[in-house]
């Protein structure tokens, strides 16, 4: 059930000295502290290795907050809330203790015996700790007890499967929070609210007036030091598998009969299971992977991937994934989904792009200037908005037409930034709203999909490098569209406008 109000409880977060937490949750927690969205009764417990105390662990928390807001208020009172225990997740008696602590936090703060177990660490891990959680006890509380754990959720099927298993005979399925934080971004949860709170949108988005969708997640930075997990997923794994496959099921997903977690992510693993089936050679086809060599940035010499730290020198792993998607079902059939996805790419963007198809008949045609294409740009980042492009009459005695853009800047209009994705999905969990998280079935489905195509890839030597650093990728990204009679609409060129 969905709180209105945030409920008392206990914040375990396993990998408390991380990268993550420091950089992402701590600063969200603060924020939801401010924002009075988090409940007077609240304990955070830091679990990890390091031999730390509670006064450690809360300069460090007091670190990351300040590093993020300057001016941070009550930040005494916040990390006050705080706590330490050195773990061995692998040792019973280490959770005996984490247990007696948690027991004692209880009765200080009221928690009603509520307990998240934030698993912010190595994946091999995660079925461990979710085990013994409940052999030592943590779960043995008449409160609600809530799994959060990041991705990847396995490497494969079989994997995912296994965690899978390992993981729900501790915790029921609605007890468990996988996050994807592209679904805590704003526009990406936008996308549901223009497509069906709009009734000049919802009638078109079908393959009667769509002519293609494209979605484009470029990174101007390389591997840098994540060279050795980058080896073994690779951009297939590490943004297809997820984030790009997420953003398709929103967009392609049919109206849910009511705004619940159980009813959205149905209408979601509908899209997956809808997806065209690509195996062997056919993979050719509809795919390409690319992978990047040396480049130049504004006159620096950029590495290419197999130069990159903890990289082997021949390596077969891609950088760069494009993609069409075919969704078998009555509202997509015939409209492709292309999807591109790499690192060391011209610039740092994340944008959906729906082509509207052409009029029937085009009156203001001329053999110099073709009608510009209606489309719909939803920004995701770093710039946050919407963009839609139309045809106008030009000033001017003549009838000639110019494209226009109507735009809305999200983070011109409501405010200097809009929230952390970390910080809606913390707040979501906290009150037992699972509808942006993933449920088993989108992850299954998802990794059934890119097995396919990952062990076909595995079994043939590429030949990489294909692109340069500091390019939108190889070549043959662009041909998989021509083929089509379409082409990548460039990013840069549908950036939002100043509309302040």
């Amino acid at each position: 059930m969905i709180q209105s109000e945030t409920p008392a409880s206990l914040i375990m977060i396993f990998g408390a000295t991380g990268d993550l937490a420091k950089r992402k949750l701590y600063p969200s927690l603060y924020h939801l502290f401010r924002k009075g969205k988090l409940a007077e009764h609240f304990a955070v417990v830091g679990v990890a290795r390091r031999p730390w105390t509670n006064e450690v662990l809360r300069e460090h928390v007091k670190d990351s907050v300040l590093s993020s807001i300057h001016d941070a208020e009550d930040i005494e009172k916040f990390i006050s809330h705080f706590y330490y225990q050195s773990h061995d997740v692998t040792d019973s008696q280490s959770y005996i203790q984490l247990k007696d602590l948690a027991n004692q936090l209880d009765q200080k703060y009221s928690l009603e015996g509520n307990r998240i177990f934030y698993l912010a660490m190595a994946p091999e891990f995660f079925g461990t700790i979710a085990e013994h959680l409940k052999i030592d006890g943590l779960t043995d509380t008449d409160g609600f007890h809530r799994l959060v754990i990041e991705k990847p959720f396995g490497h494969d099927l079989d994997s995912a499967i296994q965690l899978n298993k390992q993981i729900r005979n501790v915790f029921s399925e609605n007890d468990i929070y996988r996050i994807d934080h592209y679904l805590g971004k704003e526009m990406v949860q936008n996308i549901e609210v223009i497509r069906f709170a709009n009734a000049i949108f919802e009638p078109q988005w079908n393959n009667r007036f769509i002519s293609n969708i494209q979605i484009t997640s470029s990174e101007m930075l390389g591997v840098e030091e994540r060279g050795g997990y980058y080896e073994t997923s690779g951009a297939l794994r590490d943004m297809f598998q997820n984030h790009m496959l997420q953003m398709v099921a929103l967009l392609a997903m049919e109206p849910p009969i009511r705004l619940t977690p159980k009813e959205i992510r149905s209408e979601k693993v509908k899209v997956l299971s809808a997806l065209r089936s690509i195996e062997n050679e056919e993979i050719k086809d509809y795919f390409v992977r690319g992978q990047y060599g040396p480049g130049e940035d504004n006159g620096q010499q950029l590495l290419g991937y197999r130069e990159e730290m903890n990289v082997n020198p021949d390596s077969n792993t891609a950088t760069f994934v494009a993609g069409k998607l075919m969704i078998d079902n009555f509202r997509w059939a015939g409209v492709p989904f292309y999807i591109r996805t790499g690192k060391r790419m011209t610039e740092k963007s994340t944008k959906i792009i729906i082509q509207f198809k052409d009029v029937p008949m085009n009156l203001y045609y001329n053999s110099e200037k073709k009608l510009a294409p209606n489309l719909l740009v939803i920004h995701i980042q770093p710039e946050e908005g919407i963009t839609l492009h139309l045809n106008a009459k030009q000033s001017g005695q003549t009838m000639e037409t110019t494209p226009v853009k109507l735009n809305f800047a999200n983070n011109d209009v409501a405010g200097l930034n809009t929230p952390e994705a970390y910080e809606k999905l913390l707040f979501d969990c906290l009150r037992g709203d699972a509808t942006n998280f993933t449920h088993w079935d989108e992850v299954a489905l998802s990794w059934n999909f890119v097995d396919k195509i990952s062990n076909f890839w595995e079994n043939k030597k590429a030949e990489f490098p294909n692109y340069p650093a500091g390019s939108m990728g190889p070549e043959a990204a662009d041909q998989l569209l021509e083929k089509d009679g379409f082409s990548w609409w460039p990013v840069s060129n549908y950036d939002i406008d100043d509309c302040k």
